[in-house]
C-alpha cells in the first residue's frame, strides 16, 4: 500500500469537526418583559456585546405552564413580545452578530424547568411543538443562524418518538443549525442527539467546594468534565457548544455556578478567574464549538441581584479576559 494511499485513509477517519470553522463565541441576552427587547437600553446593550469581540449573541423568549404536571404552555407579560425579538434581531444584524435563538419554557416562582412532567404527555408535545414551531418561522423570516429546539427539559428529553415530530415541524419551516441545550447533569438523559446539528450543555458544573481565585485550581477542575464531553461528542459525532456558562461576581460562585445568590460579598477575581480557566481549557479541544456566556447585562428594574454582584461581566475584570480571548 503506498503512502498516499495510507495517508487518504487516515484522513477519512479523522472526526467531523474541522478546524476551520470559526468557534461560537457571544452572550445571551434574556428578556423578563413582553418589550425588553425594543427598550431604549436594548441598541446599547447589543452596541457593547459586539465590542466585545463576540459573534453571537443569545436571545431567550420565555414562555411559561402554570404547573410542573400541566399540559399546556403560554405567553404572559414576562414574554418577549414577536415584535421586540424582530427589533433586537435586526439590532444583532447591524453589529455583525449572529443569532441564537433559545426559547425557553419556565414555571412560577423559580421552579426548576427540568421538573416539568405533565399529566398527558401528547397534550403537552402538541403544546411545546405549536410554542417551537412559532419560533421556527421567526427565526427564518427574521434570518437568524441557530436555533434551539428545546432547553434543559429533563423530565421530558427520553421520549424519542415525540421530539423527533417537534425537530421535524422545526426542520419544515427553519434551515439553519440546531441545538438542544441539556442542563450539565442531564444531557445523558437526551434521546435525540442524533436528530440535532450541535449538542448543547448548559455547563454550570460546581468547580471548587470552596472559593478560589486559582485558575490553575480550576483548570485542573474542569479535566473529568471535559473527559466526559470528548467521549459524548466522539460518540454522537458531533461538536459541543456550552449553550450557557457562567458566574456572578460573588465569592464562592465557582461552587455553585447556576446560582444567583451564592453570596452577598462581591468578588470580581474569581469571576475572572472562572472564565479564564473555562476559555483556557475548552478553547484547545477541537470537537468544542463554542459558549455563549450567561448573560451580558439585565434590564433597569428586573435584576434578581444587585449588578455589582450580578453575572454580567461587563465593565468588570472578566470583561478584560473575554475581550482578550475573543479578539486572538
Amino acid at each position: 500500500m503506498t503512502a498516499a494511499v495510507l495517508l487518504a485513509g487516515a484522513a477519512a477517519c479523522v472526526p467531523p469537526h474541522p478546524a476551520e470553522t470559526p468557534r461560537r463565541y457571544g452572550f445571551a441576552l434574556p428578556a423578563w418583559t413582553v418589550s425588553d427587547y425594543s427598550s431604549k437600553e436594548a441598541p446599547a446593550y447589543v452596541e457593547s456585546l459586539a465590542a466585545t469581540g463576540a459573534g453571537w449573541i443569545q436571545l431567550t423568549p420565555t414562555w411559561y405552564q402554570r404547573t410542573a404536571r400541566a399540559s399546556t404552555i403560554h405567553r404572559t407579560a414576562e414574554s418577549a413580545s414577536d415584535e421586540s425579538l424582530r427589533d433586537v434581531i435586526a439590532l444583532a444584524g447591524k453589529h455583525g452578530l449572529k443569532v441564537l435563538l433559545k426559547p425557553h419554557v419556565d414555571l412560577p416562582d423559580d421552579q426548576d424547568r427540568a421538573e416539568i412532567r405533565p399529566r398527558d404527555r401528547a397534550e403537552w408535545f402538541a403544546s411545546y411543538q405549536a410554542f417551537i414551531g412559532h419560533y421556527a418561522e421567526l427565526a427564518a423570516s427574521a434570518g437568524v443562524e441557530q436555533l434551539a429546539v428545546g432547553t434543559e427539559l429533563a423530565g421530558v428529553s427520553g421520549h424519542r418518538a415525540e421530539w423527533l415530530k417537534v425537530i421535524a415541524r422545526v426542520r419544515a419551516d427553519f434551515k439553519g443549525e440546531l441545538v438542544y441545550a441539556a442542563n450539565y447533569d442531564g444531557h445523558g438523559n437526551v434521546a435525540f442527539w442524533d436528530k440535532v446539528d450541535l449538542i448543547g450543555i448548559d455547563a454550570y458544573w460546581p468547580l471548587a467546594s470552596r472559593p478560589t481565585r486559582s485558575v490553575a485550581a480550576l483548570k485542573n477542575a474542569w479535566t473529568p468534565y471535559a473527559e466526559e464531553l470528548a467521549a459524548l461528542s466522539a460518540e454522537q459525532g458531533k461538536k459541543i457548544l456550552f449553550t450557557e456558562a457562567g458566574y456572578t461576581s460573588q465569592r464562592g460562585t465557582v461552587t455553585e455556578p447556576y446560582s444567583w445568590t451564592v453570596s452577598r460579598t462581591r468578588d470580581d477575581r474569581e469571576q475572572a478567574a472562572a472564565y479564564e480557566a473555562l476559555l483556557a481549557v475548552f478553547g484547545t479541544k477541537a470537537w468544542w464549538a463554542g459558549v455563549m456566556f450567561w448573560m451580558w447585562d439585565d434590564w433597569p428594574g428586573s435584576e434578581a441581584v444587585p449588578r455589582s454582584l450580578a453575572y454580567s461581566p461587563h465593565g468588570k475584570p472578566a470583561e478584560k479576559v473575554v475581550r482578550d480571548h475573543f479578539t486572538r
